[in-house]
């Protein structure tokens, strides 16, 4: 029995010191500053320090942002309060502060917690496909979704690093994101 609880510390410290280590890391994120759904300015800067999971969406979307905004919220529900959740518009000119807040109030977002942000078009352009490297196309969509983006969550660690990229639509993939998340917190 006490070789049984020795070989128990001896894993969980283990498993403490080699925590972060096999979460590959990516490249760092670009400084950036948006607005929130309280109208409050967000920089990268704000949210160093903490662990974030990002993903992209637009409030009318009619396609998949309903399902990853539901699985966003599934991850606030499962990981500690100190994992930051932040989903960024990609339809600037109709998701204002106030629509995202709105929004935000339907989900069950966590005021502080999890945050909806906009900003200038072009800034929200570059932000997903020069900053987190992902697709978006404003202009060759579908009427059921006039926008094209991804539907990747991204795990970022506490130095604004990218440490990984989840599919926002899949349930094994979100348990991977929390498991990763914690590690990294």
């Amino acid at each position: 029995m006490k070789r049984l609880a020795w070989v128990s510390v001896c894993a969980a410290l283990w498993t403490g010191c080699s925590r972060s280590t096999d979460i590959p890391s990516y490249y760092p994120l670009p400084e950036f500053s948006l607005t929130d759904q309280a109208g409050k300015s967000v920089t990268l800067h704000d949210l160093a320090g903490r662990v974030w999971v990002a993903d992209f969406i637009f409030t009318s979307c009619g396609g998949t942002c309903p399902l990853i905004t539901a699985n966003m919220r599934k991850l606030q529900d499962v990981l500690p309060p100190e994992i930051r959740l932040v989903s960024i518009t990609v339809d600037p000119a109709r998701d204002t502060p106030e629509i995202l807040a709105a929004y935000a109030g339907e989900h069950g977002a966590a005021g502080d917690r999890w945050l909806f942000l906009t900003g200038d078009k072009q800034a929200l352009h570059d932000l997903c496909v020069k900053g987190f490297k992902l697709p978006l196309d404003t202009e060759g969509g579908t009427a059921a979704e006039p926008i094209v983006h991804s539907t990747r969550f991204v795990l970022v660690d506490k130095r604004a690093e990218v440490r990984g990229y989840y599919s926002g639509t899949e349930e094994d993939e979100l348990k991977r994101l929390a498991i990763d998340a914690k590690r990294l917190s």
